[in-house]
């Protein structure tokens, strides 16, 4: 009966997993959403970062301000980073060759997924939510690199 007990909870876990978890599909969806918003920028494509973007998406990060030499947020949304990624990288000259682009899934819900990707000169922590089926970018939290870059 000792055993019994313990087992019969691995399966009832397993088995939950199964059903309520994500799927291989959903896996591949997350990372593609945070993949379209950083491609996008690589190469400009406002359409590929309008997909991958709820229209409520709010990015953040911190800033100094130069004259009061104080920290504030400063935010962006979806509008000004489908303007983005129309001319951002117009050049070519805004990335390394090939762009670094490494993507952890942190944690993934059956709804709800936190990624962090690793770009060139910065980190994004994104919170990607499954609406209607889709999985959108619905926050992110960036910093550069070297914190002094947001001076």
């Amino acid at each position: 009966m000792k055993i019994i007990k313990p087992f019969l909870c691995f399966i009832l876990l397993l088995v939950a997993n199964l059903v309520f978890g994500q799927t291989k599909q959903d896996s591949l969806a997350i990372k593609q959403a945070a993949l379209d918003y950083i491609e996008s920028q690589h190469k400009p494509n406002p359409k590929q970062m309008e997909d991958a973007l709820h229209p409520r998406m709010v990015k953040r990060t911190f800033w100094k301000d130069k004259a009061t030499g104080k920290d504030y947020v400063r935010e962006t949304t979806t509008e000004s980073m489908v303007l983005l990624a129309e001319t951002y990288n117009k050049n070519g000259d805004k990335f390394s060759k090939p762009p670094k682009k490494e993507i952890l899934l942190l944690d993934v819900s059956e709804r709800t997924a936190s990624v962090k990707l690793i770009a060139d000169e910065w980190i994004d922590y994104i919170h990607i939510v499954k609406l209607n089926g889709i999985w959108k970018i619905i926050n992110v939290l960036w910093q550069y690199n070297d914190i002094k870059q947001h001076e």
